[in-house]
């Protein structure tokens, strides 16, 4: 069973929780303040952290922040219903997807399966291109690592698979709701910018200019263009 980090101070939400997670196959475990949910979050326990933002003590960002310096673990955030600024904020942190309270249990289950099915490793299909390089990035699908000129970067869950598409469909638009369909495995909601934080993240990280072009441009009301370079098999 995989075993899933909830920290909440709301026992009662913890509960209903392991009440949904436990028949579709999940251990849960809930930590109720921000210092016991870090302890348990870099334990290496678990393979996915959801976190509320409203916390005793140290509060979700700032646990996010503590996570964010030492591990990769996937993390949701629960946020409360209509306040853009804490999805935001963390989005920009690091934290995988968000889920507004008060929640449809099953729709917590599914972000969840979602961001858990892109992290475990799946067949490469026949020909499948296992290690590419697209201008200064070399990408490994088998390892799941990014370098840029050489240099580790490092990722999260999402950011890893959005440059992926990304990469793949260099010099050519990739529409927002098609990555939001593939790489947050949901529909593309009026409101929903997780996506442009997640590209504003990659942008930070790998840098905003390759060869003089803007490495990531943003193409008005439809999507993304990654500069197009010439990608190569590395075997």
């Amino acid at each position: 069973m995989e075993r899933v980090l909830v920290i909440d101070d709301d026992v009662g939400l913890c509960e209903l929780v392991e009440e949904y997670l436990g028949p579709e196959g999940y251990d849960v475990e809930a930590a109720h303040n921000g210092e016991r949910g870090l302890e348990r979050a870099l334990a290496n326990d678990h393979a996915l952290v959801v976190l509320d933002v409203m916390l005793p003590g140290m509060n979700g960002f700032d646990v996010l922040r503590r996570i964010r310096a030492k591990s990769g673990i996937p993390v949701l955030m629960l946020t409360a219903r209509g306040d853009d600024v804490d999805r935001i904020v963390g989005l920009e942190i690091g934290a995988d997807d968000y889920l507004s309270k008060p929640f449809n249990p099953r729709e917590l289950v599914a972000r969840i399966r979602a961001i858990l099915r892109r992290t475990q490793p799946g067949e490469l299909a026949s020909g499948a291109r296992e290690a590419f390089v697209v201008g200064d990035i070399e990408m490994d699908t088998a390892t799941r690592t990014v370098r840029r000129a050489g240099e580790l970067i490092e990722l999260t869950v999402v950011e890893y698979d959005l440059l992926e598409k990304l990469l793949r469909s260099a010099g050519q638009i990739a529409k927002r709701e098609d990555l939001v369909k593939e790489v947050l495995g949901r529909e593309l909601s009026p409101f929903d910018r997780s996506i442009d934080m997640h590209v504003s993240n990659l942008r930070k990280k790998l840098g905003h200019q390759l060869n003089g072009f803007e490495r990531i441009k943003t193409i008005r009301g439809v999507g993304y263009i990654y500069a197009s370079a010439s990608g190569s098999r590395i075997d």
